[in-house]
Order: structure tokens, then C-alpha cells, then sequence
């Protein structure tokens, strides 16, 4: 038994923000619902049911502050965080009487994560408790309890760093991740662009893997990595 993942409601309006808060949350296992808009944030809450929401005060159609507002008005159990670049002392004062906490761009990504877990602990109530299910993609299967992959219904044995290399490519299915991208979250390198360590691994993973099925792992020549859609021949 761990604690439930929370959901974080994402709303930033810049693309390159966006997508890095996004891969770093799913990483570290929060759900994330993310929009660019006041609109789109607020159709992100009809579908879902956010524990926390992290918010860009500057949006194209209004203002994060708007949101803050209107989320405690209908959502009161729910936490606020404010990312943005305004850094006044008034700005952050106004903010921390809308929010729970207010973080200033330029930002650190480990710091936004440790901030958003100090107040979830603060916010979030106490013995919301779940089993995690499998993540599964296709016929593959990881087991986070136990930390024992499957295809097809036969075990993969895989060693840690090949463990978590997989597991984030499927955590970001559907998108196309960056050698960069997997360096900074896999190995925790930040200055590493020259290394064959990537490769290396996808090569493992590959021999592993495809014994028991199709090809998994897809190359995007000059751009990164990605999983096959599930059913691909």
C-alpha cells in the first residue's frame, strides 16, 4: 500500500514549460492535466478532480489569479500553487493570499517537485491510500510493487537503469522523448550530450524485449525515442 498519485492541473501557457513540467511530474508520478488557457483549465477540472493546481498567472485568455478564485470557490479542498515570473513583493504577497505557495520564474524543476510534495502534505488529506496499478502499454506490462516487467505474458529480466529507462518511455507513450530528455531524468546528467550511454541502453532493452514481440522501441532519426503503437506489425 503507498499513497494515492496525486494530480496536478497544469496551466501554463508557454509550450517548452508546459512540456518540461509535464515529463518531470509523470516522472517523479504524479498525474498531470495540463492546459494553456483559462478555458482549457477549466474544462481540464470538468474532467478530472486535481489535488493541486500549479498556474501561470499570464494567460492568453485572462488570469491565473481568476482561476485561484474560482477553484476556491468550487473545489476548496484543492491546493494552489502560482509559477510565474512576477517577482514584486506585492505580486507575491497577493498571490500566497489566493494560493498555498508562489514559485518565481526562472524556475528549478526539483524545486517545483519538492515544493508541490510539501504542500500536498499540507493540503491533502490524510489515509487516501491505493494500490498502483501496473503500467501497461500494449502487451507490456511493468509492475511498480515489484519492479517486474512482462511482454506478452512472459517475464523480462531487467536491470535497474534498464528498469527506469523503460518506464519512462512508457510514463511519455505517445510522444517522442529527447536523448537530452532521457539523460537529465534517467541518469540525472545534465551536461552529457556527447554520451553513447542512451544508445547503449536502448540497444539492451531492444534485445530483450523484442524475443517476445514485435519491435518496441521506435528511433525518430535527429530527434529521439519513442514506443510503437500498440498492434504494430
Amino acid at each position: 500500500m503507498t499513497d494515492a498519485p496525486a494530480t496536478v492541473l497544469l496551466v501554463e501557457d508557454e509550450p517548452s514549460i508546459a512540456d518540461v513540467l509535464t515529463i518531470a511530474l509523470r516522472y517523479h508520478r504524479f498525474e498531470v492535466l495540463a492546459a494553456g488557457s483559462v478555458r482549457e483549465a477549466a474544462e481540464a477540472v470538468r474532467r478530472g478532480r486535481p489535488d493541486v493546481a500549479l498556474l501561470d498567472v499570464m494567460l492568453p485568455d485572462g488570469d491565473g489569479r481568476d482561476i485561484a478564485h474560482q477553484l476556491r470557490l468550487s473545489h476548496p479542498e484543492m491546493a494552489v500553487v502560482f509559477l510565474t515570473a512576477r517577482d514584486a513583493p506585492a505580486e507575491i504577497v497577493g498571490g500566497l493570499s489566493l494560493g498555498d505557495d508562489y514559485i518565481t520564474k526562472p524556475f528549478n524543476v526539483d524545486e517545483v517537485v519538492a515544493r508541490l510534495r510539501a504542500v500536498l502534505r499540507r493540503t491533502r488529506p490524510a489515509g487516501r491510500l491505493a494500490v498502483r496499478p501496473p503500467l501497461r502499454y500494449g502487451d507490456l506490462e511493468l509492475d511498480e510493487a515489484t519492479y517486474t516487467v512482462r511482454r506478452a505474458g512472459r517475464t523480462v529480466d531487467l536491470t535497474p537503469t534498464e528498469y527506469a529507462l523503460l518506464r519512462f518511455l512508457v510514463r511519455n507513450a505517445g510522444a517522442v522523448v529527447t536523448k537530452e530528455q532521457l539523460l537529465r531524468h534517467v541518469w540525472r546528467y545534465e551536461h552529457a550530450a556527447e554520451s553513447t550511454v542512451v544508445e547503449t541502453y536502448i540497444s539492451y532493452l531492444r534485445r530483450k524485449l523484442d524475443v517476445h514481440g514485435p519491435p518496441l522501441i521506435m528511433t525518430r532519426r535527429g530527434v529521439g525515442y519513442g514506443l510503437a503503437s500498440p498492434g504494430s506489425p
